[in-house]
């Protein structure tokens, strides 16, 4: 019996004009994810049909679920487009089955094909009753639903169905950069990201030695974690120590986490002119902390034109946790090593800034110069041994 992995798009299928490009891109990812195992990828603007040897069968499923704009996934069945063709693989196929509960949804493609999907699901069910014994139909709560999607040229019966990751393929809406704290919320929004169609690279702020290489290692793991789901991801590593100690040496203590993210904002908008990235990507959660009020944001926000994207901003801890979980990178966030953000946090932040305040804060900050030194001295991350400078 042949078998195939039949995709379904799901969202990419509602982009009529840019569904082509959607389906080549997602192709080109899939390609990218297998390109280990010996494969055939078929596709239309609807479906595709990856033809694999057998063996494999489990790890291309594994790496099937790691890649965006997938809605579901299914292992299929293929047999000819004629009825006793499609009478005998379903009589094949579902005596593989363990069941006692079934029904039958037929999708008939190929019009030609005579009868109506509904006559078609009558004729197969007594089909399956005849050939398994001690089943019987359910049609509201069955544990299986046989599918039968009849096509001009092939008919794919199917009895599982897998969810993908969905959202759209990694890359198609360009580059944004992730600040990546270490913490639970940033690695999140990196993958929320992800699935919107955003190739994410990441920026880490390192204040050593008031923050450890332990805690670069673990930015390190988050990375290799994110680079599951996407094709590529590069690190940026910027030494945030001098303009830290400036800004707790000479500004008010409870506007300095206000500073340091206004500084933070302009290096990213640098970053991001330097490397062609549309967006800035955080982890900053409503209310969550000081500098993550409404009021915290907008005054904060006002350093940079561009677009900043906050894709945990309504989620609460919770939910948060429960992603990180998910994607497996919970365990690392909690590692207890300090990042710049929180090693000189004040015992009394202000929540409602006000931004003449700020500016007049700022102003004891000669940061200009700092900030110029910082972009410049930072780096990419190679390996453990390895820093390339990158301006």
């Amino acid at each position: 019996m042949e078998k195939v992995i039949l995709i379904k798009y799901g969202e990419l299928t509602t982009k009529k004009g840019n569904r082509n490009y959607f389906v080549k891109t997602l192709t080109k990812n899939i390609e990218n994810k297998l390109k280990d195992f010996n494969v055939l990828i078929e596709k239309d603007l609807s479906r595709m049909y990856i033809h694999y040897n057998v063996e494999d069968e489990e790890a291309i499923i594994n790496k099937i679920y790691e890649i965006f704009g997938i809605h579901s996934y299914h292992i299929a069945y293929v047999t000819n487009s004629n009825m006793d063709s499609i009478k005998n693989e379903l009589i094949k196929t579902v005596k593989l089955q363990n069941f006692k509960t079934f029904k039958v949804e037929t999708k008939r493609s190929d019009k030609s094909f005579p009868k109506t999907s509904m006559e078609l699901s009558k004729i197969f069910g007594g089909i399956v009753l005849k050939n398994k014994d001690n089943i019987k139909v359910d049609v509201n709560n069955p544990e299986v639903i046989i599918h039968v999607e009849i096509r001009e040229k092939n008919t794919y019966i199917y009895y599982n169905e897998f969810n993908g990751l969905g959202g759209y393929p990694s890359g198609i809406q360009g580059k944004g950069l992730l600040m990546l704290s270490g913490g639970i919320d940033s690695p999140v929004a990196g993958f929320l990201a992800m699935k919107r169609g955003i190739k994410v690279d990441a920026v880490y702020f390192e204040a050593i030695p008031h923050t450890s290489l332990e805690a670069r290692e673990k930015v390190i793991t988050l990375v290799n974690k994110l680079k599951v789901y996407t094709n590529d991801m590069n690190l940026y590593i910027v030494p945030f120590t001098k303009i830290q100690e400036e800004i707790y040496k000479s500004v008010s203590p409870n506007y300095v986490i206000t500073i340091m993210r206004r500084m933070m904002y302009r290096i990213m908008s640098a970053l991001c002119e330097k490397y062609n990235a549309k967006v800035i990507i955080n982890g900053e959660s409503i209310g969550q902390v000081a500098s993550q009020t409404l009021n915290s944001m907008y005054v904060i926000n006002n350093v940079t034109n561009l677009p900043v994207i906050r894709p945990v901003a309504c989620l609460d801890k919770l939910e948060i946790i429960e992603i990180a979980k998910k994607i497996d990178t919970y365990n690392t966030s909690i590692l207890p090593y300090e990042d710049c953000c929180t090693v000189f946090v004040p015992k009394h932040p202000i929540i409602n800034p006000s931004l003449d305040e700020t500016l007049k804060e700022e102003e004891k900050v000669n940061y200009e110069e700092i900030l110029k030194e910082t972009i410049d001295n930072t780096f990419i991350y190679k390996n453990e041994k390895n820093y390339e400078n990158i301006l």
